[in-house]
């Protein structure tokens, strides 16, 4: 899709701030301002690298700030194509008022108009390195000689920690250099730049901007204010009545490798790429072809196993294990890349510990976090869905002692109070453990406490052993040796699953309410009574978690069941950007999403709208009209508040959240996996029909 932003759009400097462009490289690293070129953001940055995949991120090229200098006969002029804020207003720029228009479509172009000269600056990031190259095409149809400056400012810091002023930096010839207190790679100490012939380099003593402000900090309760310094300019000429193309090109690599490259050329390959994953998906829909593109920026190399893995969100997540089992269907799988999502797989599955899936791979950290009891389930769904996908028999039997693992664990007993009950139902958490996706803990709150049996766990539980039994059974009729081994797992997996829906019917059904219940609340008598009562109220929430018992492929509920729960959806949570995550008429729903870190995090889950369950409501709307026309209608008509959202925010790209009220702008991270993922399963089955899944008991 093409996106054309003009004048209007950045009327204020609050207006232009609200959208940003992303590029990413497939190592994590990106490229992220706002489409008048400032930085509203601490993450956001002309190069992010990333130097081991994809969570060792060096906060490298900050801004480059941009001036034109007009020489006529009688006098000399000089103005600042720049935009940025600043804490003490000390340099406010407002060079935006000299742009004429910003157009992304597969990257970012902006053209600036000032007297007789026009600017054409274009971006892009090479994919597979941390380089990030920049062409300026400036036409000068006046009668003064024009010159553009352009002065970049620079941390080499890691992603999130503020350069300290004074911090010192040299250049020399084609690269620049920083020093480090402390152990890092050398790499990071060294950036390379490359300009064409006509560009000249001047160098100057080091000069430090501290007050640099990032206004969406400052709104989402996070510092907001940082540095950066400069230490040079590059400076192109453009006589009267001359065209010039001038280029900027910084890497990570060795200085040969940068000279070597062309910012035409590495646009046109970057085009060329995109292209080509849209006609990989088949998908026909142009909003679906969009999010096929987006899809690509959160499927990254993950170093340590030599595979693929996915980031949960930028600018701030590192690759999670619930947020990739989730996205990985829609952004790997209905993109028809087969491949990436069997990398990704065998990475998740080589860290499986005691039948826990990691939550999180931390930046900088080398161990990863376990505390989810969501993402092993969604593994089991997620190798099946590639199965259906690619009858791949032999990845299933790479998987299946991981996966008869899981199965094990969470029947007898795990970490995090993890097992199965005598019902067959899971319960989970427990203390001031938080372990599905609403697992926000601010000290010793808990905003949305879920101990005992969590509605759509228990989904993911018997959707799980529904796949457990069918690729047993391909196992056992492939493999005629092993094929009495396969069977055994096969009939238990079905017994349980039989089990799993009784009691899944009998507990979860709320008749007073007409859907189900969020959570079989768990007995924790050292709790204060106060806290009892409310953990038992929390039980009968109306929240957007009852969804997921839809729309999984093997039914647990019954027919009018189902739909009731997707009119009570529908009633309470729905809206055209996402699910509220608890409704309105509940006296604990919060409104807004704002203010310090304490306030933000009470209001998370606690009515909040997220993208990514809207998703799983189409697919359960679809599915419980038996995707007849008029539901596909339906669902189409109502997918068009989509164009609106794909331009807000990050260009191109969904969120991850809005306020509860009124979701016009997006919030937290600008562009989330699992929000795009879902909603290409979407685009997905209204195109090719549910051809992935059993959907009958």
């Amino acid at each position: 899709m093409r996106f054309t932003y003009g004048k209007t759009d950045w009327s204020s400097q609050e207006r232009g701030e609200e959208n940003s462009y992303l590029l990413t490289n497939g190592l994590g690293g990106f490229s992220s301002q706002s489409i008048i070129g400032s930085n509203a953001r601490n993450d956001q940055a002309v190069l992010m690298a990333c130097t081991v995949a994809p969570v060792e991120r060096y906060h490298m090229v900050t801004r480059i700030e941009e001036e034109v200098e007009m020489t006529g006969e009688e006098e000399s002029k000089r103005v600042s194509l720049s935009a940025q804020r600043y804490a003490d207003h000390s340099r406010e720029q407002s060079g935006q008022k000299y742009l004429q228009s910003f157009v992304f479509e597969d990257f970012p172009v902006w053209i600036y108009q000032v007297g007789g000269l026009q600017i054409r600056k274009s971006m892009v990031m090479k994919y597979g390195e941390n380089t990030v190259g920049l062409q300026y095409r400036l036409t000068n149809r006046g009668q003064k000689t024009m010159r553009l400056l352009l002065t970049p400012y620079l941390q080499f810091m890691p992603k999130t920690e503020r350069m300290p002023e004074g911090k010192p930096f040299y250049i020399q010839l084609d690269r620049i250099r920083s020093h480090w207190k402390g152990t890092i790679q050398d790499g990071i100490r060294c950036l390379y730049f490359w300009t064409n012939g006509e560009g000249e380099v001047e160098p100057f003593e080091t000069r430090y901007e501290t007050q640099l402000y990032y206004a969406h900090d400052n709104r989402d309760g996070r510092p907001d204010t940082g540095c950066a310094a400069a230490n040079h300019r590059i400076v192109l000429n453009a006589a009267p009545k001359e065209e010039a193309v001038f280029e900027l090109i910084y890497g990570m690599g060795c200085e040969k490798q940068i000279e070597s490259y062309r910012v035409d050329r590495l646009l046109a390959k970057e085009r060329r790429r995109k292209k080509a994953l849209t006609s990989c998906s088949g998908l026909r829909s142009e909003t679906a072809g969009q999010l096929v593109r987006a899809a690509d920026q959160f499927v990254v190399e993950r170093a340590s196993t030599g595979g693929k893995s996915i980031i949960a969100g930028y600018p701030f997540f590192g690759d999670w294990g619930r947020d990739t089992m989730i996205a990985l269907p829609g952004c790997c799988l209905a993109t028809g890349r087969a491949l990436d999502a069997r990398s990704i797989l065998g990475t998740f599955a080589r860290y499986c510990r005691r039948g826990i899936m990691p939550n999180m791979f931390p930046e900088g950290m080398e161990e990863p976090l376990y505390n989810t009891a969501d993402a092993s389930l969604l593994f089991l769904s997620a190798v099946y869905a590639y199965y259906c996908r690619t009858k791949d028999l032999d990845f299933v039997r790479e998987c299946w002692d991981t996966m008869v693992s899981i199965l094990d664990w969470y029947q007898n007993g795990t970490d995090f109070h993890i097992r199965m009950d005598e019902d067959g139902l899971i319960e989970a958490g427990g203390d001031m453990e938080q372990v599905t996706w609403m697992d926000v803990r601010f000290e010793d709150i808990l905003p949305t406490p879920r101990h005992g049996k969590p509605v759509e766990i228990n989904a993911y539980w018997h959707n799980g052993l529904c796949a457990m039994e069918r690729m047993a059974q391909a196992l056992g009729s492939a493999e005629p040796k092993k094929r009495q081994q396969y069977q055994k797992t096969a009939v238990h997996c079905q017994k349980l699953a039989q089990q799993v829906r009784k009691s899944f019917r009998e507990k979860y059904w709320n008749p007073k309410t007409g859907c189900l219940r969020d959570v079989l609340v768990k007995e924790e008598p050292e709790l204060s009574q106060k806290e009892q009562q409310r953990r038992k109220r929390a039980q009968d929430q109306i929240r957007c978690n009852q969804i997921w018992a839809v729309s999984q492929p093997f039914p647990i509920l019954e027919r009018q069941q189902e739909k009731a729960v997707v009119d009570k959806v529908f009633e309470l949570l729905y809206t055209p950007v996402g699910l509220r995550s608890l409704s309105p008429d509940d006296p604990e729903y919060q409104a807004r999403y704002m203010g310090d870190w304490k306030h933000r995090d009470l209001a998370y889950h606690q009515g909040t709208i997220w993208g990514f369950p809207l998703g799983a409501y189409y697919l359960a709307y679809l599915k419980v009209h038996d995707y007849s026309r008029d539901a596909k209608k339906t669902v189409q008509d109502q997918l068009t508040g989509l164009e609106s959202a794909l331009r807000e925010g990050c260009v191109g790209q969904l969120p991850e959240i809005y306020d509860a009220e009124i979701p016009t702008v997006s919030e937290g991270c600008f562009a989330q996996a699992w929000s795009v993922g879902e909603l290409l399963l979407v685009y997905e089955a209204l195109e090719k029909g549910p051809v992935l899944f059993h959907t009958g008991e």
